[in-house]
């Protein structure tokens, strides 16, 4: 038997065939040949077409089936991995109502503040985990209250991957850990929040059936399976948001345990036995795929937006026609510290880690002389890197301490540089692997179908490919360099919050 699984994110959708018995990945494909667009209708809104999602993940999982005609036949179950925090909604119809409201939007942060203060602090950290601050809650309350005709329409609120379900097997269905993303979960009560749907007016009938993560959520239609390439009945038996799932993806299941990812954003997620809140709302807590009310699992999520898209960036604009192998091998030649150009990577949205505050990205002590776009290349990777661990040391003082990081080998991970960075600076080992998310979710599906009696089955493939150690030598460059970052970045934050305070002013 083979397993489908499919990563929904917001720049490709990739679909991978795992063979069951072995663990093996048989074929791959990404969709669409470009980057899916992102609408950005105002400064600080991030949108996308769940239709466009839609068609990229027809066409990657057709280029699967094309490398192998006898796969149709054989895939015993679909898992879905997906871009988190987005707002989905539909109509009676089951047809969408406006773009969805992605993960990097910033539209709604004053309407989860609002909301942290109304319900109160405590409450909010005891049994949401979390400030509403600026997650799908809040967006629902945005639409609610600036587009009242469109939310009139809504019967069902979804996550993409509840969508993406939904376009898969007609059923309307979400997950525990879909709604704690969300911030509409009640931890301590172990239900949908009364006080969130309270405060903000929504009525409870919007909030689709909840299903196990592992489960059999529904079953592929004859008219979708004919318009994919695959056979009807197919059971899709497992659904997690992208992070979540890269965690289960590498085996990061238990206490103590921290996963990586650096794509078009950056993350660092720590599994956690105890609801270790942070009060200044810089890290996020969610439902982990194996958490329940008897056994708690949560994920620790400390979020960079700006990280493989101020790479991407810095590629267009200073590196038209490279690829990314040879920006690496150009940044290798530049000294650490760039010959004092430093780069905030901090320019796709409100940044959670800084709470909430958008300061766009910053460079500083550029020169027009001796600055090339080698320098660039390699400024953009320090930078990056000096945020990964602002983020583990706001991990390491809520009590998560890290001391091996697990990633995939893929996007920025790919870099040997980069690598190094991370494990100079944040002084923990780098373990890579050679899997992602949509593989991840191909074994998820494997679970929840009941091929798998655990993760251990589902997992057994998994190899480590490479280990990067902290370097003395490094870790004493990059710690002088980090704490000078650190000092800076703090006058930003505060040279920010004058400007947005005085703009607000009357």
């Amino acid at each position: 038997m083979y397993l489908l699984g499919i990563d929904v994110g917001s720049s490709f959708v990739k679909a991978s065939v795992t063979d069951a018995e072995t663990g093996k990945v048989i074929t791959s494909a990404f969709a669409p040949e470009k980057e899916m667009a992102i609408s950005v209708l105002n400064p600080g809104w991030a949108e996308q077409d769940p239709e466009t999602w839609w068609q990229a993940l027809a066409g990657a999982v057709r280029k699967c089936l094309l490398s192998d005609r006898s796969l149709r036949g054989n895939i015993g179950a679909i898992g879905i991995s997906y871009q988190m925090h987005g707002l989905v909604a539909v109509d009676r119809k089951l047809d969408l109502i406006r773009p969805s409201i992605i993960w990097c939007d910033s539209r709604a942060v004053k309407y989860g503040n609002a909301a942290y203060d109304k319900i109160g602090h405590k409450h909010c950290m005891a049994n949401l985990l979390n400030n509403p601050g600026n997650f799908t809650a809040a967006r629902l309350a945005w639409m609610k209250e600036n587009e009242a005709a469109n939310y009139a329409k809504i019967y069902r609120v979804m996550l993409p991957g509840d969508y993406i379900a939904l376009r898969l097997t007609g059923e309307v269905c979400t997950t525990l850990t879909g709604l704690s993303e969300g911030i509409f979960w009640d931890f301590r009560e172990h239900k949908i929040s009364d006080e969130i749907l309270d405060h903000f007016g929504f009525d409870r009938d919007l909030f689709p059936d909840i299903r196990p993560v592992f489960s059999v959520q529904g079953e592929l239609g004859a008219g979708v399976a004919e318009f994919l390439g695959l056979r009807k009945g197919i059971p899709v038996s497992y659904r997690a948001g992208d992070q979540p799932n890269n965690a289960f993806s590498l085996n990061v299941m238990e206490p103590g345990e921290v996963a990586a990812t650096a794509g078009t954003s950056g993350v660092l997620y720590g599994v956690t036995d105890r609801a270790q809140t942070d009060e200044r709302s810089r890290l996020n807590l969610f439902a982990h795929v194996n958490h329940d009310k008897h056994l708690m699992r949560l994920g620790t999520l400390a979020c960079i937006n700006g990280t493989g898209i101020m790479n991407a960036w810095v590629r267009r604009i200073a590196g038209p026609g490279l690829s990314y192998e040879e920006m690496n091998r150009m940044a290798g030649t530049v000294s650490p510290g760039s010959e004092e150009l430093t780069i905030f990577p901090f320019g796709n949205g409100a940044e959670r880690l800084l709470e909430n505050i958008d300061t766009g990205a910053s460079f500083l002590k550029l020169n027009l002389n001796t600055h090339t776009s080698s320098h660039l290349f390699r400024a953009v990777q320090e930078g990056i890197a000096f945020a990964f661990r602002y983020a583990a040391d706001i991990m390491n003082e809520a009590g998560t301490k890290i001391s091996v990081i697990r990633a995939g080998k893929a996007n920025m991970f790919m870099s040997s540089l980069f690598c190094q960075l991370v494990a100079d600076l944040t002084g923990a080992s780098v373990l890579l692997y050679d899997t992602d998310g949509s593989v991840g979710a191909a074994g998820g599906a494997g679970i929840g179908c009941g091929y798998y009696k655990n993760y251990r089955e589902a997992l057994a493939s998994l190899k480590q490919v490479e280990a990067i150690h902290p370097e003395a030598s490094g870790t004493e460059i990059y710690n002088d360099l980090y704490n000078k970052w650190t000092e800076k970045l703090r006058h930003i934050i505060a040279s920010t919050r004058i400007l947005r305070n005085s703009a607000n002013s009357p």
